[in-house]
C-alpha cells in the first residue's frame, strides 16, 4: 500500500477549508460561541453595521429610503467570498475596505454611493465586534444563570454535610460542602453582574475619518448626535458618548469582565479536579471523559477544559488592556491586536460557561467520602477547637503543650487525639466532653449559616 507523502493532501479535499472546526478548541467546538465569532458571524456584523448607518442615515432624511432598502436587500452573507475578503483585507489591513468595495457593487450604481457615506473602516469594525460580542454574551449569561441555580441547589442539599477544609494542600479545619457551593455561587454571581452590565453597555462607534463627524456634515446632517443615536438604535447597541476609535474603554471593561469570569467559573473547576482525585473522590462529574489508553478512567474533562480557559484568558485581556494605549486619532496596530485575542477571549469563556452547566448540574457528591476524610488525622482536623477549649481550663501554655505532645502521639501511636486526650490524669479530673469537642462535624462554626445567607442573593 502506497501512503500519500506528509502535507501533500490539498487544503479543502477533505470538504472543510475554514478556520472554524475548532480542531485545536474543544473547550468550545461546536459551542454557540463557535458560530457566533466565526469568520460568517463577523461578517454578518459588519454587513448589520453598514446597513444601519444607511437606514439611520434614512430615518433623518439624509439619504433615501430606497437606498436603504437596497443596501439592506444586498447585504446577504452568502452573496460574498469569505475568502477573497480576506485575502484582499491584506492590502488595506482590515476586512472593511473589500467588503465596502463589493457590498457598494451589489447594491448597484444607482444607490451604491449610499454605503459606507461618511464613515470609517474602524467605525464599522468597531461596531461589528460590539455585534458579535453581544450575540456570543447572551447565551454566555443565559449558562451563567444555569450554573448558579445548579450551585444554589448544591449548596442547599450539603448546607450540613461536613468536610475537610484544606489550605495549603492540607487539612486544616471542617467546613461543609454546601459552603463551599455557596462561595462557587457567589464568585458566579459576581461574573454574570459584571458581564451582564458590560454587555449592556457595550456602545456603537461612529465618529468618520477622525472621530469629528465632519463627513456628515457635509452630507447634511444638522445634527451629527441625532444620527449617532439613530445608528445606535438601529443596531441595539448603547450610544456613546463620544467617538470611542482611540478611547478603548468598552473594549478594556468587555476583557476585564471576560477574564474575570474565566476565573470565576475556573475556582470550581480546580477544586473539582482536586476533589475528584482518585485517592479523594469526594466529586465526581456526572460524565467524565475516557481514555485513549486507559479503559477504566473517567477524566474530570469538563473541570479540564474550564481550567484551561482560565489559563488562558488573563493574557488575552494582557493584550487588549495593552491597547487602550492608542496614539493619535487612529492608531496603527493597536485596534488590529484587538481582534483576534477578543474573539479568542470570547470562545474561551463562552465555551466555559456551557462546560460549567453540564459540570455543575450533573456534579456528583459523594458525602460519604467526606465524613471517612475528616477522620484521615485521628481528630486533628479540630486541633484548633481543643486549643480554644483546653486554654481557659488549663491555661493557654499548657493546653497549647499538651495538644503539640498529643499530636505527635497520634501519629506515632497510630490513635485518636479524643482517646489519648481521655487518658491524661488532667483532663480526667475535669468534666470535659471530650466526644463533642473531637467531632469534626460539630465544628463546622457558621457554615450553615453563612451558607444561608449566600443563598439569600439572587
Amino acid at each position: 500500500m502506497t501512503l500519500p507523502p506528509f502535507g501533500k493532501e490539498a487544503p479543502g479535499s477533505d470538504g472543510y477549508d475554514g478556520p472554524d472546526a475548532g480542531l485545536l478548541a474543544p473547550g468550545s467546538a461546536g459551542s454557540p460561541a463557535s458560530s457566533t465569532t466565526s469568520d460568517a458571524a463577523y461578517l454578518r456584523a459588519l454587513l448589520d453595521a453598514e446597513v444601519a448607518l444607511t437606514r439611520a442615515q434614512a430615518a433623518l432624511g439624509l439619504a433615501p429610503e430606497e437606498a436603504a432598502t437596497a443596501v439592506s436587500s444586498a447585504a446577504v452573507t452568502g452573496s460574498f467570498d469569505l475568502r477573497d475578503i480576506a485575502d484582499r483585507a491584506r492590502a488595506g489591513g482590515n476586512p472593511v475596505i473589500p467588503l465596502v468595495a463589493d457590498l457598494t457593487k451589489a447594491v448597484g450604481a444607482e444607490y451604491g454611493p449610499y454605503v459606507h457615506r461618511g464613515a470609517t473602516s474602524q467605525d464599522i469594525m468597531d461596531t461589528a465586534t460590539m455585534l458579535v460580542a453581544v450575540r456570543t454574551l447572551d447565551p454566555a449569561l443565559a449558562d451563567l444563570e444555569r450554573i448558579q441555580r445548579a450551585l444554589a441547589r448544591l449548596a442547599a442539599e450539603h448546607r450540613d454535610t461536613a468536610m475537610p477544609g484544606r489550605t495549603l494542600a492540607q487539612h486544616a479545619v471542617p467546613t461543609t460542602f454546601g459552603l463551599k457551593a455557596a462561595g462557587w455561587r457567589s464568585l458566579v454571581l459576581d461574573a454574570r453582574d459584571r458581564l451582564g452590565a458590560v454587555r449592556n453597555g457595550l456602545p456603537a462607534q461612529l465618529g468618520g475619518a477622525a472621530g469629528t463627524l465632519a463627513a456628515f456634515d457635509v452630507f447634511g446632517a444638522s445634527d451629527s448626535g441625532a444620527l449617532v443615536a439613530a445608528y445606535a438604535r438601529e443596531l441595539g447597541l448603547a450610544e456613546p458618548l463620544l467617538p470611542w476609535h482611540t478611547l478603548r474603554t468598552p473594549v478594556a471593561d468587555l476583557a476585564g469582565a471576560l477574564a474575570f469570569t474565566a476565573g470565576a467559573l475556573g475556582k470550581p473547576a480546580v477544586d473539582v479536579l482536586t476533589l475528584s482525585r482518585t485517592e479523594i473522590a469526594e466529586v465526581s462529574e456526572g460524565s467524565g471523559g475516557g481514555s485513549s489508553a486507559m479503559p477504566h478512567k473517567a477524566n474530570p474533562v469538563r473541570s479540564t477544559l474550564i481550567a484551561a480557559a482560565a489559563r488562558r484568558a488573563p493574557q488575552l485581556a494582557a493584550t487588549l488592556y495593552g491597547s487602550l494605549v492608542a496614539e493619535d486619532e487612529r492608531p496603527a496596530g493597536a485596534w488590529h491586536a484587538e481582534w483576534e485575542p477578543l474573539r479568542d477571549l470570547l470562545r474561551l469563556v463562552a465555551g466555559a460557561a456551557g462546560n460549567a452547566v453540564e459540570l455543575t448540574e450533573g456534579l456528583r457528591v459523594h458525602a460519604d467520602m467526606m465524613r471517612r476524610h475528616l477522620d484521615l488525622t485521628h481528630g486533628l482536623i479540630v486541633s484548633e477547637r481543643l486549643a480554644a477549649e483546653l486554654a481557659p481550663v488549663l491555661g493557654r501554655a499548657r493546653a497549647k503543650e499538651l495538644l503539640s505532645e498529643t499530636a505527635k502521639r497520634v501519629s506515632a501511636e497510630d490513635r485518636s487525639l479524643a482517646e489519648l486526650l481521655a487518658e491524661e490524669p488532667e483532663l480526667k479530673a475535669l468534666d470535659v466532653d471530650l466526644a463533642d469537642w473531637t467531632d469534626p462535624t460539630r465544628y463546622t462554626g457558621s457554615a450553615g449559616a453563612l451558607t444561608d445567607r449566600a443563598l439569600e442573593r439572587r
